[in-house]
């Protein structure tokens, strides 16, 4: 399973399912026939989790093929997450708690031989050891699946759920904190206080195909017990009707930028809360790849052949200063007949690239200030990047290089600004 971060990729597999799986889905949606074979699921999850399509949008989509009573248990799957979400939001101390005792269990467990081995997938439970694989290789599991998987974790290998929510949401691209947390407490038999879930040999035997065999569960434990309980706490939530000089917040897993279009937004600041979680990074691309070595700093950009006769970047000299600050590169589309090569750099062969005369892909950075080289390097990924490439205090070096050539590409933005208004 590959899950590509585009709306397109991401509508077309809404349609796909819609127009061809979707009437079969409340008689096929509990089987798990393995990771090649996920036809009677829609898959959609991790899409919307990022922001690239919403709730609303796929139930719309849904509706417009049948009928809601022939809906009903899709779209109930559908809204599950956004009633957990509001579950949480009116208990934020499940959340507190669950942290907490998280951060107290980890520090009993980090030797512990039993926990080693179900997060390597050397349990004696072979079907829970492949779904470990299955889990660090594609990021996703059947949903079926995550709740065998939770009840074996708790109840057969004896583990505290609140580890296993922790790895599901190390690798899960659709790990959401409300759903994952609930589900597993719901499992466990602490979200519904004496209601557990346990995973049974004939189930999952039945509903993974009879990929598995010899299935040896604890299928008699009791649920776990929990003596706390949460009121709900209501809080006066508005959304201001007039956004001006307010502060934007964006999770960098946020990827609903195709669709949404804040240049008429005057925000005054727009912050970025960075997800250090590298398991659960969405691979745009085979042809993105790490830059070796990173380029970063004001660098030369060497214009090709192609360029005189470009709407855009004919009147470019044909070599421009430019602000470099990235990790990584597009290569391998040099037998792309559709893609024209127009500028190069010496580390990074495709710094502009054409699709016939649709698209244009920029690597670089003209449209500079003279405050953007302090405040990229607020974010600390992008000092440690500088730093880790050109030594420490490079900062102050990287900004006033950028002021001293700031003149030049601001001029050519303006080139490239009038010349992309002529083509509309």
């Amino acid at each position: 399973m590959i899950f590509e971060a585009s709306r397109a990729k991401a509508l077309n597999q809404l349609n796909n399912f819609v127009n061809n799986n979707l009437g079969e889905y409340s008689k096929l949606r509990n089987f798990d026939f393995g990771p090649e074979k996920r036809s009677n699921i829609s898959c959609l999850s991790p899409y919307i989790t990022h922001g690239i399509i919403n709730e609303q949008e796929v139930i719309q989509k849904a509706l417009s093929k049948f009928s809601f009573s022939k809906n009903e248990k899709f779209i109930q799957e559908v809204l599950w997450r956004t009633y957990w979400k509001g579950w949480l939001e009116l208990r934020p101390n499940v959340w507190a708690d669950y942290l907490i005792e998280l951060n107290q269990i980890k520090n009993e467990f980090k030797d512990n031989k039993d926990y080693i081995a179900a997060i390597e997938g050397k349990t004696k439970v072979d079907c829970f050891n492949e779904w470990v694989k299955e889990l660090k290789e594609n990021n996703y599991l059947h949903n079926h699946t995550r709740m065998w998987f939770a009840s074996i974790w708790i109840f057969t290998l004896e583990l505290p759920w609140q580890l296993g929510a922790e790895f599901f949401m190390q690798h899960l691209y659709d790990g959401d904190a409300a759903s994952n947390t609930l589900g597993w407490r719901w499992v466990a038999g602490v979200q519904t206080q004496g209601k557990h879930y346990l995973a049974s040999e004939w189930n999952i035997k039945k509903f993974t195909n009879n990929r598995f065999q010899n299935i040896k569960l604890n299928e008699n434990a009791p649920p776990k017990v929990s003596e706390k309980s949460y009121q709900i706490i209501k809080q006066d939530c508005n959304n201001p009707q007039k956004i001006e000089n307010k502060n934007l917040l964006i999770f960098e897993n946020n990827l609903s930028f195709e669709i949404t279009d804040f240049k008429e937004n005057n925000f005054k600041k727009i912050y970025l809360v960075s997800n250090k979680n590298k398991n659960r990074a969405i691979k745009l691309s085979e042809k993105l790849v790490k830059s070796k070595p990173a380029e970063i700093g004001i660098m030369d950009i060497n214009f090709s052949n192609e360029k005189d006769e470009d709407k855009l970047f004919s009147k470019f000299p044909d070599k421009i200063k430019s602000l470099q600050w990235h990790s990584y590169e597009v290569q391998g589309i040099e037998n792309n007949k559709d893609i024209t090569l127009l500028a190069s750099s010496p580390i990074t062969k495709y710094q502009i690239f054409k699709y016939q005369n649709h698209a244009y892909g920029i690597q670089f950075h003209i449209e500079i200030k003279d405050t953007t080289v302090n405040e990229w390097g607020c974010v600390p990924e992008y000092k440690k990047a500088l730093e880790d490439q050109l030594g420490i205090g490079a900062l102050e070096k990287f900004d006033q290089s950028a002021k001293d050539n700031m003149k030049d590409m601001n001029n050519y933005s303006t080139i490239l600004y009038n010349n992309f208004k002529k083509l509309l």
